[in-house]
């Protein structure tokens, strides 16, 4: 279960940033990171924007954590890992999708279905890491995400998803929009709340699996969830939010590969931080604005 090898060269930082970038995409694997991380970004930021507003981040944690056992039992009959991954993040988003809820207790029961999928899959995982006889030391980047053995190939399939993805959005943007927002009054209204939630899983599944190729099964968050929860902070414009988190997710996702590229630590640590990072800026324009309130509300006391 171990990453094909690579030779990364030992390097640091010089006084030109333009030496560094040179130096930096110097390298095919690395030209391929950063086609790759573009269009991971693109596909885990479009349907993790949704993802926050339909509050369903457990759904799509159990999504993005099953990838690990998808990846393993690859691993284990000989198949590539990124096949794996795909494999059992689009099977658990049909599980949860196709099994009925009852009425009355839509959110806990979808709640308990996610909670058995996961549960199951994991279980999976484990079997799969327990029966495989070769070195395991390759799960941590299962785990937390590698980024130097992204063929020319698996760029071109990620684009392609990432294609198809961001143009099914694009279509389904109102009714899913209005689905996400209020529910109750889009099926009133006529709109397949129920087919349009199916088919969201579907997008969340290859979101999850696309984002697990940078940052591995534990950290998908950092692109899932971050970059929307970061720019729905600043805006509540649906339109300009979601182009604001695209870019965002971007810049995030080549950030980290530019600094893990020139230090000993992994990529998944590097967008997982400065993704937060991002988040915690975008807190300060309310604070500051709630530390002006509480100045003048104090200054306007007898």
């Amino acid at each position: 279960m171990s990453v094909p090898p690579i030779l990364v060269p030992v390097v640091g930082l010089s006084a030109n940033p333009l030496t560094d970038l040179r130096n930096l995409l110097s390298y095919p694997f690395m030209v391929n990171a950063f086609r790759a991380g573009a269009a991971i970004a693109v596909l885990a930021s479009a349907v993790g924007w949704f993802m926050v507003l339909r509050r369903q981040s457990f759904v799509g944690h159990t999504i993005a954590v099953v990838g690990f056992p998808g990846a393993a039992g690859a691993t284990l009959v000989g198949l590539s890992a990124f096949g794996g991954y795909f494999t059992f993040c689009f099977l658990a988003a049909v599980l949860i999708a196709v099994v009925p809820t009852t009425t009355g207790r839509a959110f806990s029961d979808e709640n308990a279905v996610t909670g058995t999928v996961q549960a199951l899959l994991l279980g999976f995982g484990f079997l799969f890491a327990s029966l495989y006889g070769g070195n395991l030391n390759g799960i941590d980047a299962l785990l937390f995400g590698n980024f130097l053995g992204i063929s020319n190939g698996e760029v071109v399939i990620l684009a392609v998803i990432c294609v198809v993805t961001v143009a099914a959005i694009a279509v389904l943007w109102e009714p899913l929009l209005f689905a996400s927002i209020d529910p109750a009054m889009a099926a009133a209204r006529g709109v397949p709340v129920r087919g349009l939630g199916a088919a969201f899983l579907l997008l969340l599944g290859l979101a999850a699996a696309g984002a697990s190729q940078m940052t591995g099964a534990l950290l998908v968050f950092a692109l899932l969830v971050m970059p929307a929860a970061t720019v729905q902070q600043l805006t509540s414009r649906p339109a300009l939010g979601l182009w604001m988190t695209l870019a965002l997710a971007v810049v995030v996702t080549w950030a980290g590969l530019a600094v893990s590229y020139y230090s000993p630590y992994p990529i998944g640590f590097w967008i997982t931080t400065i993704a937060f990072a991002g988040y915690l800026t975008s807190h300060l324009p309310g604070l500051v604005r709630q530390r002006s309130r509480r100045r003048r509300h104090r200054q306007q006391r007898p």
